[in-house]
């Protein structure tokens, strides 16, 4: 089982990563049936106004994600679509100190977790999440973000 990715990348940021580290970071999620994902890489405008339209919150944020909706007759793969803030990410990786690959890699991760139904509202929900993020990252080689040492 596997995600099939679009890419649409609509920012300015010159460091945004490759197609293939995207697919590479995708194909790292387990699923449990063959499905599409949308990632748009935007720039803090584009993420502010649909932070603010969907969330309620007039400010840029790191990755937000959209479950598809489809009637049940709708026979389409479509698991849903994840946007991420170039330039938020970009900030996070320096502000915490983070490689910014795994940094990116974690919001992809993050992101389609979203679609796939896990949430951190509550603390038990949250470890749930976080430890399934954690292995994933793992098998790419990247560090525990939550725990990662500054470089």
């Amino acid at each position: 089982m596997s995600i099939e990715l679009e890419l649409q990348v609509a920012s300015e940021q010159q460091d945004v990563p490759s197609q293939h580290q995207f697919v590479e970071w995708v194909g790292a999620i387990p699923v449990q049936d063959n499905y599409e994902v949308v990632i748009r890489v935007v720039d803090e405008d584009e993420m502010r106004t649909l932070n603010r339209q969907y969330r309620h919150q007039d400010k840029s944020t790191n990755v937000l994600s959209f479950p598809a909706e489809l009637p049940d007759i709708v026979d389409d793969p479509l698991l849903g679509d994840v946007i991420i803030c170039a330039t938020v990410v970009h900030r996070e990786a320096l502000e915490q100190h983070k490689c910014p690959t795994g940094h990116w890699a974690h919001m992809v991760v993050h992101g389609i977790l979203h679609l796939q139904g896990y949430d951190h509202v509550n603390s038990a929900d949250a470890n749930i999440m976080e430890q399934l993020e954690i292995q994933i990252l793992q098998t790419l080689g990247i560090n525990n973000p939550y725990t990662e040492k500054p470089f």
